[in-house]
């Protein structure tokens, strides 16, 4: 097993935090670990918190290898791993390096400047901490936030932003909101599990980008009957127990157990905003930083991952966000070791 460096200096102050301990947050400490650098992470949930939140029997879309970190092999016998897997391999690969992870603790403000940073934080429980490094990382991704429709009855406890499995939907009426691989993806499983399902998209067609071997499930499904599609449609309301659909048509009131709003997710841009990182409007709000070093404008504040993509959101993923560490640690250790 890896060595980790443990020094830290007497007034606890640390050489590296890193904000999210997401497969590129890991990433980032791992290059910053290997440079000889002190590094913490803290995360308000657990490892790689949005792999545990994706659909529990989700098949990445991508090859193992094209997931690993630290140059440590993703072994799995299939072509695309899933999501137990992945969570399994990004276990091992934090054990490996020994990094020293403090979970579930969430980032409230961040204090001092360059060189002697503060970061407080607030456990599980309600207890406030602190944490003190000289540069800090932010690699916080986007799928804590979702695009939130802003209809009435949006708030009703029915209504969901994430899929995670189909069995408590058995027998339901659902209608899944959205045209994208989230939302087929979870229109499919929820009717191949006895759920009756309505796909609503503002679209005129679903769009492009689903997965070639989903794009043609769904489609069928739907030329099939089996999935009710309302498309160039959007969603005017909903209740209790029912949903009303603005279609070409016109209104259309259909019964509704539970609502699955997949339509995407933003980064924490007020967040980013609060450490004083600008952010380009002019450019889909991406952070200003430097793209040879990701270092923001902000001195001693770098950022990694998807939130670097500002609004464009499928532009990086785990594929290449993996490498942004790498960038991060060569900059660090020219000026600071």
């Amino acid at each position: 097993m890896s060595e980790a460096p443990h020094d830290v200096l007497p007034d606890g102050l640390v050489d590296v935090l890193v904000i999210g301990a997401g497969p590129t947050g890991l990433a980032c400490a791992i290059a910053a670990q290997n440079a000889g650098l002190r590094v913490v992470l803290v995360d308000k949930g657990c490892l790689t918190n949005s792999l545990f939140h994706y659909p529990a029997h989700m098949t990445f879309f991508t090859t193992p290898e094209l997931l690993e970190i630290g140059n440590m092999p993703f072994s799995s016998p299939n072509q695309k791993p899933t999501r137990s897997e992945a969570l399994e391999y990004y276990r091992k690969v934090a054990e490996h390096y020994r990094l020293d992870i403090r979970q579930y603790q969430n980032v409230d403000r961040i204090g001092g400047s360059d060189g002697d940073f503060t970061v407080h934080t607030t456990d599980q429980f309600g207890r406030q901490l602190t944490h003190r490094a000289r540069k800090l990382i932010v690699s916080t991704g986007y799928y804590d936030l979702p695009n939130y429709l802003g209809i009435p009855g949006e708030d009703l406890p029915k209504v969901k932003h994430y899929y995670h499995e189909p069995h408590p939907f058995f027998a339901q009426d659902v209608l899944v909101i959205g045209g994208k691989n989230s939302a087929a993806i979870a229109a499919l499983d929820l009717w191949r599990h006895g759920a009756r399902v309505t796909l609503v998209h503002r679209g005129a067609e679903l769009h492009r980008h689903i997965k070639y071997w989903i794009k043609p499930d769904i489609e069928n499904r739907i030329k099939n009957g089996e999935i009710t599609a309302h498309l160039s449609s959007t969603v005017g309301e909903i209740t209790e127990d029912a949903v009303t659909l603005l279609t070409p048509g016109g209104p259309k009131v259909i019964p509704n157990q539970f609502v699955f709003a997949l339509t995407g997710y933003h980064p924490d841009f007020g967040f980013i905003e609060s450490l004083g990182v600008r952010l380009d409007k002019s450019n889909a709000r991406c952070p200003i930083c430097d793209p040879a070093t990701h270092e923001s404008n902000v001195p001693g504040i770098y950022l990694a991952g998807v939130i670097v993509a500002g609004e464009r959101t499928n532009e990086i993923f785990i594929e290449n966000g993996r490498f942004h560490g790498d960038l991060i640690a060569k900059d660090l250790a020219a000026k600071m070791n």
